[in-house]
């Protein structure tokens, strides 16, 4: 197969160089367009992240001489790609009229923004648990007046640590109903190190804007279903969530306590998540984890020292399951939030898209 033509949207901030980071060798993705804001646009890619590249390897050789384009010479940018991924830095309005325009050109958009999520004719994807939803794409392009230009996005960072035990448990046959959740959130999370912001060391912030709500109403979309040519999100699970953030550089911690209204034993729900696989193992996509979900014994774990990087931080670590007495069960969940939460999970939903054949050569 001829390699996909991909620029990336926003790629000079830290998931635009994640996205740049990840796609470095892709059997099936290259990057050939990268653009940003105005006052980057002209100078090559290497210029505009100099001394601010937060990624652990170095810029890869492939992306250093490209010159970056004006994100909003939209109809320049779309004419040199097959699709686009979207890290813009911009107001939520904004970010919205422009994901649009790419996509009238054309030219699917695969988002790490929160902008579209509850856009109903747009999916919002975790590929292993509601890959049905991108059937949507075809009433979005009616809307759109496009042929196969669409967006598409994936869900918040937050809800990786537990959304998929819980969706695990109810593929069982478990029905998990109520939830309380606590997340405790890595300082990339909003696209900072250290070095930008030194006050987050030895320190925690009870309060991320928005997070909570997120971190509420998102799975019920996942669990949704098309009805009318959108997404009804579903109303059989409750969940409530305080997010904080602390001072990690990357991996976002949960903590869950759920009720069931069907019996299990912790045999039984450990056997659900960690036998748990969707479409992209199926299809052997290649971003997917082997494993999805592993569940760790020893008390001390997950932890992200140790586990943030399972399955090359796509898969999910679980631990510390055990009987709760006022809910049914509680758990401890730990995912990578740039890598799994943001540009890793988009260009798995971008590989389902393309394997599919919603996303082709133009």
């Amino acid at each position: 197969m001829e390699k996909l033509k991909v620029g990336i949207l926003g790629g000079t901030g830290m998931v635009g160089q994640r996205f740049i980071s990840l796609l470095n060798d892709h059997p099936w993705f290259e990057v050939t367009t990268i653009a940003a804001s105005p006052r980057s646009a002209g100078k090559s890619y290497e210029e505009c992240v100099s001394g601010r590249w937060k990624m652990d390897t170095p810029i890869p050789d492939g992306v250093k001489n490209i010159t970056v384009k004006n994100v909003n010479e939209v109809d320049a940018v779309a004419s040199e790609v097959d699709f686009v991924f979207s890290a813009v830095d911009m107001t939520k309005d904004e970010i919205k009229a422009i994901e649009e325009q790419y996509a009238k050109t054309e030219t699917p958009v695969v988002s790490n923004n929160s902008a579209h999520r509850w856009t109903p004719d747009v999916p919002m994807v975790v590929p292993e648990i509601n890959p049905e939803h991108i059937d949507v794409i075809e009433y979005q392009k009616k809307r759109l007046g496009t042929s196969r230009g669409f967006i598409a996005v994936k869900p918040n960072c937050s809800i990786q640590s537990y959304t998929p035990v819980l969706n695990a448990w109810k593929k069982a046959g478990f029905e998990p109903y109520e939830a309380v959740v606590s997340t405790y959130q890595a300082i990339s999370g909003a696209g900072k190190t250290f070095a930008d912001w030194p006050e987050m060391e030895g320190n925690i912030i009870p309060y991320i804007g928005g997070e909570e709500e997120k971190s509420e109403k998102e799975p019920l979309k996942i669990w949704g279903h098309i009805e009318n040519g959108v997404i009804v999100p579903a109303d059989d699970v409750k969940i409530t969530s305080q997010c904080i953030r602390v001072p990690i550089l990357n991996g976002h911690t949960a903590t869950a306590f759920v009720k069931l209204r069907k019996k299990a034993t912790k045999d039984e729900l450990i056997e659900a998540m960690t036998s748990f696989s969707g479409r992209p193992q199926e299809l052997k996509l290649p971003s997917a984890p082997e494993h999805f979900i592993q569940y760790l014994t020893d008390d001390n774990r997950p932890q992200v020292q140790l586990d943030v990087d399972f399955e090359r931080g796509m898969g999910v670590s679980i631990g510390r399951l055990r009987e709760d007495s006022i809910y049914d069960w509680k758990f401890v969940g730990l995912s990578h939030n740039t890598v799994r939460g943001a540009a890793g999970g988009a260009v798995l939903c971008a590989e389902l898209l393309t394997a599919e054949k919603y996303i082709e050569n133009k």
